[in-house]
């Protein structure tokens, strides 16, 4: 009983600390850079204003990964990095290289009831250390909405998406992790900060 207790207790502790670290970081994070897709995009996973800027980091450079799904579907993963509040934030542009619309699958979204009850998201994301034998599934706030871009359900032919997803940070001795989403190949990744 008590290491059910335990284990309720750590998920509580991360949440809020997610909650805070979000709070705060909307309250005096915002870029103010004018990047309004992103909030648009992203405003139903969380009220973090503080993602936006983050997702450009990289974005000109070589990208850490490139994973090419269905219907023209291209990943780019532009960043992987962490944060001081306890988490790793992955930053990517989804682009349809396809000449039709392509629709998400809902595979995107996870299986996981509380996940799936939230709408369309990149909540079925993870990153397994396999230094420690861990896998990170993406962080929830208090309402149980995954801490992900969420609400995009198509990508337009050519068009470009901007997507985040927020895990919690492996050890920091733990400097590479590999990169899961379902319909989309596995990919190593570099984690900076």
């Amino acid at each position: 009983m008590s290491i059910r207790f335990t284990a309720k207790a750590r998920r509580g502790t991360a949440a809020l600390a997610v909650a805070v670290g979000l709070a705060v970081c909307a309250g005096g994070c915002g870029g103010g850079g004018g990047d309004d897709r992103k909030p648009e995009k992203s405003a139903s996973a969380s009220q973090d204003g503080g993602s936006g800027p983050s997702a450009q980091e990289g974005t000109s450079d070589e990208p850490l990964a490139e994973l090419r799904g269905p219907d023209g579907l291209n990943l780019k993963i532009t960043s992987a990095a962490r944060d001081s509040g306890g988490f790793i934030t992955v930053n990517a542009e989804l682009k349809n290289d396809g000449g039709t619309d392509a629709v998400l699958s809902s595979q995107l979204t996870g299986n996981e009831t509380e996940i799936m009850k939230n709408g369309q998201s990149f909540g079925g994301a993870t990153l397994v250390d396999s230094k420690s034998k861990k896998r990170y599934y993406v962080l929830r706030d208090t309402d149980g909405r995954p801490l992900t871009t969420a609400g995009v359900q198509t990508v337009k032919a050519g068009d470009t998406v901007p997507v985040f997803m927020q895990f919690p940070a492996p050890p920091a001795s733990t400097t590479e992790v590999t990169f899961q989403l379902p319909t989309f190949p596995t990919a190593t990744i570099q984690i900076s900060g």
